[in-house]
């Protein structure tokens, strides 16, 4: 492995460069966010390399970025960010990864901490038992071909016009919570069968759904914009495109391959597999992945809507009367087209994000009119053990990122790791400790999401916001957590 501690260059407080003369294919620099312990990780993570991969990819336009909770993934590292020229750039499933749309959707409450912890047990098994979870996990929403086609090509809003929601949560979703797209072909017929019962569900691995509560507020104007208070009850939801996105993946990556041979792109890795952006194959790519985010989306508000049920049936009184508004969702993988000033000049440009989030600052146009002022909610969930945060994008963010921050803590020991250092029961203990109650369907998740596996999110933060690209806005501590 290459001595990264040599070969990263500080530039400011908390960011480093790989610059290109590191290799010869490189096309541009890389630049690493990273400060104190998480430079330490950094060096000691096989996750540079691919920044250099990433680099080297046709039509990348700037840097190629890694957040501070970077590791290692398939093809890009999580925590990746790069921006290609729609015109002469690639487009890569590697750069969003097989989950496509993770991301977080987050509720708020007038519901007070103490409120909720005098029926903590009764809530956690009403959420647990009312949302499926685990491998594999169906649920009650059934779809058929024609609805199915509607998910692929409304997301949120069909599941919204079937009553999960309202319109006020599209309005506070990034996207409104639908990526145009008017090719869903490159969905296959096994994609959307195995999507077919899995709508409304949580899934395992890291996905989670946490109840929190408000513990700091660093920025108030912010918050009480987003309708946060200290000591106020919120939920955050953390799920994706199930088996469909996965699939999805799947078949485009073998597209793909074909792909790299018939136009003669030279890549460093296998897992690079890419295709110039308006190349039939890179349409097809898109259509489909923007077909996955959009069932993510209604997921997500299927889910949320679940969410709002189990808190009415133990508090007894109506979404409305709790308070429980949609303060955001986000995505954490995706790929999509955006507008970006390149020396001077706005480009097109396809921005993928895996593992991390977009950030538009205060006065963005893609901002929700409610929040134009405080700027676009980014929602960086922790460990279950520790905390999470409600933050907006920096002064830097636009210029440094493509309007790009981090999306959470980032593992920092792999699942075999995780499950040879800890026990359930040691885990378990040390969250009653912390006063979490966990409900899970099986002990082999409970250990490989030990808090110790993760990144402290806290360094994460602080880190985004000494490069200027972040602010924070509140801290969130767990009450709840279920897992698949």
């Amino acid at each position: 492995m290459p001595d990264w501690a040599s070969i990263l260059q500080k530039q400011g407080e908390a960011s480093y460069v790989i610059p290109r003369s590191h290799r010869e294919d490189m096309r541009v620099p890389g630049k690493v966010y990273a400060s104190g312990a998480l430079f330490d990780l950094l060096v000691a993570d096989e996750a540079c390399a691919q920044v250099v991969n990433v680099a080297a990819l046709p039509g990348i336009v700037g840097w190629s970025l890694a957040m501070p909770d970077i590791h290692f993934g398939y093809g890009f590292p999580i925590g990746g960010v790069a921006a290609m020229d729609v015109d002469e750039g690639v487009i890569s499933p590697g750069g969003v990864g097989f989950d496509i749309n993770c991301g977080v959707r987050m509720l708020r409450t007038d519901l007070e901490r103490g409120a909720v912890l005098e029926r903590a047990g009764a809530l956690g098994a009403r959420l647990f038992s009312t949302i499926p979870c685990g491998v594999g996990s169906t649920g009650g929403i059934r779809l058929g071909a024609k609805d199915m086609e509607r998910v692929l090509t409304r997301g949120a809003a069909w599941a919204a016009a079937q009553g999960f929601g309202d319109q006020a949560d599209l309005e506070h979703s990034e996207q409104n919570g639908c990526l145009e797209t008017h090719d869903t072909e490159g969905v296959s017929a096994r994609a959307r069968e195995r999507g077919r019962n899995q709508l409304g569900t949580l899934g395992s691995g890291n996905h989670f759904i946490e109840v929190q509560f408000v513990d700091a507020v660093y920025d108030a104007r912010a918050a009480a914009a987003f309708g946060l208070e200290h000591g106020l009850v919120t939920v955050m939801i953390h799920s994706g495109s199930r088996g469909l996105g996965a699939q999805v993946c799947q078949d485009s990556l073998r597209d793909m391959k074909d792909a790299v041979a018939r136009y003669g792109i030279r890549l460093p890795d296998r897992q690079l597999a890419c295709a110039p952006v308006t190349s039939p194959e890179g349409r097809r790519y898109y259509g489909a992945m923007a077909a996955a985010a959009n069932y993510a989306w209604a997921n997500r508000q299927c889910m949320a809507h679940l969410v709002r049920r189990a808190f009415e049936e133990v508090f007894g009184l109506g979404a409305a009367r709790l308070g429980l508004r949609q303060v955001y969702d986000v995505a954490h993988n995706i790929a999509k087209i955006e507008r970006h000033a390149v020396d001077g000049r706005e480009r097109a440009l396809c921005v993928h994000r895996k593992g991390a989030t977009r950030a538009f600052p205060a006065g963005h146009p893609e901002a929700p009119e409610a929040y134009r002022d405080a700027g676009q909610p980014v929602l960086a969930p922790g460990d279950m053990g520790r905390c999470s945060f409600v933050l907006t994008g920096g002064p830097r963010v636009m210029q440094e990122t493509w309007g790009s921050i981090c999306h959470g803590a980032g593992r920092v020991q792999s699942r075999t790791a995780a499950k040879a250092a800890h026990t359930s029961r040691q885990v378990i203990e040390k969250l009653r400790a912390r006063g979490v109650e966990i409900h899970a369907r099986g002990k082999k998740t409970i250990v490989e999401e030990a808090p110790e596996a993760y990144k402290d999110v806290s360094l994460v933060v602080e880190t985004c916001e000494k490069a200027g690209i972040a602010r924070k806005v509140a801290r969130l501590r767990p009450m709840i957590v279920i897992k698949g």
